[in-house]
Formats: structure tokens, C-alpha cells, sequence
């Protein structure tokens, strides 16, 4: 992720957050994509205006799709997940990467399987080299 991106993203408002989410889950969409995807959505009006200033602000693209546009974020959902889950550690966990992961870990041990677990202990195997 570029800096000038991540730099944007932390000058995001809860909704403009809102609607960018829902682009990552649409992998890309139209307003009335949008207004479907978020919960409690303004006017139509007021999702386009959003968009529009999104796309000003490059913090997402649009694409003529016929009498429509369709937006896109910026940035791949890969690195878009991985400055989400940094915010979220920071937010949550006062930047304790092993706070998160025994949280999240906490909520999913009955659920996890042998390869689940095995592919999570190959990760830190990796790290201790």
C-alpha cells in the first residue's frame, strides 16, 4: 500500500469507512450496490455525493458502465486487510499483536482444525527464524 493511501485512509469518516467496506465486499459496485451492501444507508443523493468525493479524494475510482458508474477501491483487498487489522490491533489491543491473537484465538478454539492449527504454528515457526 502506498503511504499516500494509507495516509487517506486514516482521514476516512465513519461513513465513507462504511461505503469502502462495502466496495471491498462487492469487489467493486454502483451506487445502488452500495446503498444495498451498508446497514442504515443515507439517500441515494447522498451515497452518490459520497462516491464522488471518495473519488476526488482518491480514495476510490470510478468506471463508466454504461448510463452508470461503478466504483472500486484503490487498493487490493490483501493490503487493504492488512492496514485494517494493524488500525483494528492499534484501536483494540494497544498495538499487542499477541493481545489480538489470543482474542481472536479465544473465540475460535472449539472451531479450529488440525490443519487450521498447524498452518497457524507454521506461520510462527516462520517468524522465529
Amino acid at each position: 500500500m502506498s503511504e499516500h493511501n494509507t495516509s487517506t485512509e486514516k482521514h476516512l469518516s465513519k461513513r465513507e469507512r462504511q461505503i469502502l467496506d462495502a466496495l471491498y465486499q462487492l469487489d467493486g459496485g454502483s451506487v445502488q450496490d452500495v446503498l444495498e451492501a451498508i446497514d442504515n444507508p443515507p439517500s441515494y443523493s447522498s451515497v452518490r455525493a459520497l462516491l464522488n468525493r471518495m473519488v476526488e479524494k482518491q480514495q476510490i475510482r470510478a468506471e463508466r458502465d454504461g448510463n452508470r458508474y461503478r466504483y472500486f477501491p484503490l487498493d487490493n483487498k490483501k493490503a487493504a486487510g492488512a492496514s485494517a487489522m494493524k488500525r483494528l490491533v492499534e484501536t483494540f489491543f494497544g498495538g499487542s499483536a499477541v493481545d489480538a491473537v489470543k482474542a481472536l484465538l479465544g473465540n475460535n478454539k472449539n472451531t479450529l482444525t488440525q490443519e487450521e492449527l498447524a498452518a497457524l504454528e507454521k506461520e510462527i515457526d516462520k517468524l522465529k527464524d
